[in-house]
């Protein structure tokens, strides 16, 4: 399929230096490029990328979440705000039982409307190694959340029956999929087959201006 070029402008911001450079569309007009750096570097490097989780390892269920969650993330930016786009959501086990299950990770997307949280969760950690945080992200654990759907996501870990150490991860790479807009939330919880288990947990997102439909 033939290409059509058309010439691009390109503003170097290290000295003002200008120069042409051709795009390569195809006929549907879709351009066609090369992705220089890795996904989400640019919003890393402007300082956009964040991450935090609770210390407090609280007990698995073993039924299906309801109105209690493991962590919140509650987007408090006024409307017209910020929206967070999620990287990750991730959880650690804590503790485990002498006994041998399974058990995984639920997430649950909290419209406008969900009552704003403690923010009990100070500590952020900067994708890009900046030393303070200026957003309005609040975190919460254990907090009382509406139940606007539960669903489970990434994959099981099994739990093993020889002792009671830390160990196990789960991570879900959201990858952009979801978005929490100004008042509105994300929670975790987990889900095991046996009695016992504790996680903590929490979340990776992006801060960034977005027109909403």
């Amino acid at each position: 399929m033939a290409g059509i070029t058309s010439l691009l402008r390109a503003i170097y911001s290290g000295g003002g230096n200008e120069a042409e450079r051709s795009v390569l569309t195809d006929r549907p007009g879709n351009v066609l490029m090369a992705q220089g750096l890795s996904p989400y570097a640019e919003m890393t490097r402007k300082g956009q990328g964040w991450s935090a989780m609770n210390t407090t390892a609280l007990a698995a269920l073993v039924v299906r979440p309801s109105t209690l969650s493991n962590c919140t993330l509650f987007n408090n930016e006024p409307e017209g705000g910020l929206t967070y786009i999620i990287d990750r959501a991730f959880g650690f086990n804590l503790v485990t039982t002498a006994a041998e299950g399974r058990q995984g990770m639920w997430l649950c997307c909290h419209p406008r409307g969900l009552v704003s949280p403690v923010n009990d969760i100070t500590a952020r950690g900067s994708h890009a190694c900046k030393a303070n945080y200026g957003g309005r992200a609040f975190l919460a654990t254990n907090f009382t959340v509406t139940n606007n759907g539960w669903f489970p996501v990434g994959q099981t870990t099994d739990v093993e029956p020889t002792g009671v150490l830390p160990g196990a991860v789960l991570t879900w790479h959201a990858e952009g999929r979801l978005l929490v807009p100004p008042q509105c939330g994300i929670s975790t919880q987990f889900v095991a087959s046996v009695v016992g288990e504790t996680w903590t947990s929490g979340f990776a997102w992006y801060e960034v201006q977005l027109d909403l439909l």
